[in-house]
């Protein structure tokens, strides 16, 4: 199973970059890429989410390995494809389009604790399911919402973006949008953990 679930992975940050570099190329509204994006992370958790958990983020990952709920390698593994998904979409938007979507990086500390929030309750979410404590059938739709939840919180402050693979495919790949949702997906994995007793 360890080729299906990088496979996985890749294929599901792939879309999920893909679709949020078309929306910015496109010069879509920022609620219209917010809802684009956890409809698509949405959907994968339904289609992928058996074989991989559908992270489809590295500060996801990052998070649910520090709560002892992913191995080590398989995080790694995960983190590669997910950057290499990311940097394929925006590959292939430049091919298609011949334009480049990018946004710029955000510099302050402000975005860095929004970027964090974001990711805080986006793994929060993620990490309800791992532990089996959200029905099956809602898997989706809690994960899914979650993310809009979370970049609508942060786009007051920040570019919203909770996800370094999607910043590396929007070009906006900045120590802001690496830091800020790895130390908030960590503390949400973390945080919905205790609620289960540390188990």
């Amino acid at each position: 199973m360890q080729y299906q679930k990088y496979a996985a992975e890749f294929l599901g940050t792939f879309a999920l970059t893909f679709c949020v570099w078309l929306s910015v190329i496109f010069e879509m509204p920022f609620m219209t890429t917010a809802v684009l994006a956890s409809i698509t992370l949405g959907l994968f958790v339904y289609m992928v989410g058996g074989i991989s958990g559908a992270h489809l983020n590295p500060a996801v990952s990052i998070g649910i390995l520090s709560a002892g709920k992913l191995k080590t390698n398989d995080a790694v593994m995960y983190v590669v494809c997910q950057l290499a998904g990311a940097a394929v979409a925006m590959t292939l938007g430049r091919l298609l389009t011949g334009g480049v979507a990018s946004v710029a990086a955000d510099t302050t500390l402000v975005a860095g604790i929004a970027e964090a929030l974001g990711a805080f309750f986006l793994t929060f979410a993620v990490m309800s399911v791992t532990l089996q404590k959200v029905p099956p059938a809602a898997n989706g739709f809690v994960v899914g919402g979650s993310l809009l939840m979370g970049t609508y919180i942060a786009y007051h402050f920040s570019n919203a973006i909770l996800n370094p693979a999607v910043a590396l495919g929007i070009s906006s790949f900045g120590p802001i949008e690496i830091l800020g949702p790895i130390v908030g997906a960590v503390g949400g994995a973390w945080a919905r953990k205790s609620l289960e007793g540390g188990k």
